[in-house]
């Protein structure tokens, strides 16, 4: 799933390539996509782009008022165009999901592979009207988010820093895999309660968050649409890596899988060179 910092770059070769520009065409090839239906989609369509915004890991096209935001989910993504396909797509088992088109013939489709149709596309007069966006948290690449912010995000927490992480409400922008960037980073483990963090490691971890992030953004800065999800894989020290040598200190990297996802860490850097055992219990082996 795109995270911050895929999607931030998204937004800055989206604002650079629509801005200006008059959308002339949105075109919903699968019905699912759309979640909004007031106004509707064909309101967009004649409108100049005036601005691009990133909302967590939201993605908000604003055009004289109204907005076209999207969540890329797990599988989805934009393709970018220099001239469109003639012709319409017809509606089928292909994974483009909904085309914008622009009056210069450049445009993008919104694509999903897979079986889980999870894209999200919502058309509305303010962001804050999009569910996922009004319950966001504060986003880790503001200004003013500092320690001091992030002391007050962990105060009476009581779950595995992994999971706070994660959690939208609580931060916007970090999902599985940053999370285990950040932590891998922090030499911290994913199982740690947040509760049991002191003002130290809340100090050092918040740090690694904002770097690990930071760095990511300026590895994806400038890169091409197609090209963001390859530098995002290249780019992760543990995330995605199982069985492969850690970077900071050579030890192999280690997985705990759950039903739909996994995490990866470093024993050695993170967990006192102990494996992680029981997922449901989020005990060390002794």
């Amino acid at each position: 799933m795109p995270e911050l910092p895929e999607v931030e770059a998204l937004r800055d070769f989206l604002a650079e390539h629509l801005v200006g520009h008059e959308v002339v065409r949105v075109l919903p090839v699968a019905i699912s996509v759309l979640k909004t239906y007031d106004p509707p989609v064909s309101a967009f369509e004649g409108r100049e782009v005036t601005s691009v915004h990133r909302y967590g890991k939201f993605v908000g096209i604003e055009a004289d008022g109204l907005h076209l935001v999207t969540h890329l989910a797990r599988a989805g993504w934009l393709q970018w165009r220099d001239r469109l396909p003639d012709g319409t797509p017809r509606p089928g088992k292909g994974p483009l999901a909904l085309r914008v088109a622009l009056e210069t013939g450049e445009g993008f489709d919104l694509t999903e592979a897979g079986t889980q149709k999870r894209l999200a596309v919502y058309v509305v007069r303010d962001p804050r009207e999009v569910p996922g966006v009004a319950r966001l948290g504060p986003d880790p690449l503001a200004a003013d988010f500092d320690e001091a912010r992030f002391t007050e995000l962990l105060a009476g927490e009581r779950r595995q820093i992994k999971g706070v992480l994660r959690d939208q409400s609580v931060i916007a922008g970090v999902g599985n895999a940053y999370s285990d960037e950040i932590l891998h980073a922090a030499k911290m483990s994913p199982f740690k309660p947040a509760s049991s963090l002191g003002p130290a490691e809340i100090g050092h971890l918040c740090e690694a968050l904002r770097t690990t992030l930071t760095e990511a953004v300026e590895r994806s800065r400038g890169l091409a649409a197609g090209r963001l999800k390859a530098e995002k894989k290249t780019g992760l020290r543990v995330h995605g890596r199982t069985g492969e040598p850690c970077p900071v200190c050579g030890d192999t990297i280690r997985e705990v899988s759950f039903s739909d996802s996994s995490l990866q860490y470093c024993p050695t850097c993170q967990t006192g060179g102990k494996p992680l055992a029981d997922r449901r219990l989020s005990r060390l082996l002794k």
